[in-house]
């Protein structure tokens, strides 16, 4: 069930970035994250409604403000580094966030066995390489640098936190909700302090129109996300913390793969040569 779950979070949140990328595109990465997160506050409020999960609310919610408060900066320091660029460095080095959730399994105590142990070095450095890393020179911003481990740290840190923020499936329910509501919260208050400053919410000439047209798309990103983190806390509740977390972040394959399917953009050799380490990984993991 951990590997299942887990590798579902993969696939989700890889085709959250991919969606999340493209919109983007459009229009500022802030106003992506906002709207997208309102959409998925409207749903979860709903399913929290009708399931009565509030009645388990308790202190283990913190675990979701923590993660509401920190998923916002992380998110932004990533959009900031990737607009830094060279991206061929920032996609990867910003998948080392799950070092802080597999170093928290072991501090809790896991002892993966040898087979683990060796699926899990392998499969990093498979999602590592599946990012593209530019390893001839690329010039890189130090500000880019650290704009990424901030970002990486960040959604380590979310890992972590949801995946203690509750222990039933209806508890779960509550705890995203709670996400996503701080997540609103955050982000918000930052969009209004942007505003503030001259810089539009959309580009100049749109309006809510545009943003109306593109909703479809930007609930499909909020809502994966949150199925996302979904699925993974259930992954870390049910098995070892460092197997689910080191699964579910081979989510830049499935943006890789996306890129390829939809953009029809050619894989290079490391990303082809880390989507296999990563798949190879997967089965040490899944066997052990």
């Amino acid at each position: 069930m951990t590997a299942l779950f887990a590798l579902a979070t993969a696939v989700l949140w890889g085709l959250a970035d991919f969606g999340g990328g493209l919109l983007t595109r459009r229009i500022p990465a802030l106003t992506v994250v906002v709207v997208s997160q309102v959409v998925a506050v409207v749903v979860l409020g709903a399913v929290v409604l009708g399931t009565g999960a509030w009645r388990e609310a308790g202190p283990q919610l913190w675990f979701a403000v923590g993660a509401g408060l920190v998923g916002p900066i992380a998110m932004l320091s990533f959009y900031k580094a990737l607009a830094l660029g060279p991206m061929g460095v920032v996609s990867p080095l910003g998948s080392l966030g799950v070092v802080v959730p597999v170093t928290a399994g072991l501090i809790l105590g896991e002892r993966p066995g040898l087979g683990q142990f060796a699926g899990i070095a392998v499969a990093v450095v498979g999602i590592v390489l599946a990012g593209g890393p530019e390893l001839r020179g690329a010039p890189v911003q130090r500000q880019a640098v650290v704009l990424t481990l901030v970002a990486a740290f960040g959604f380590g840190a979310v890992m972590a936190l949801i995946s203690q923020a509750s222990a039933t499936v209806t508890g779960l329910f509550l705890a995203l909700f709670v996400q996503r509501v701080t997540n609103v919260a955050v982000g918000g208050a930052a969009l209004w302090v942007q505003t503030r400053r001259g810089i539009p919410a959309l580009p100049a000439g749109t309006g809510p129109k545009l943003l109306w047209g593109l909703l479809p798309a930007l609930a499909f990103v909020g809502l994966a996300d949150v199925a996302a983190n979904g699925t993974y806390s259930i992954a870390a509740q049910n098995g070892p913390v460092t197997m689910a977390a080191v699964l579910s972040s081979l989510y830049p394959v499935i943006t890789a793969l996306a890129a390829f399917a939809v953009l029809k953009e050619r894989l290079r050799t490391v990303q082809a040569a880390g989507a296999g380490l990563a798949l190879a990984g997967t089965v040490l993991l899944a066997a052990g």
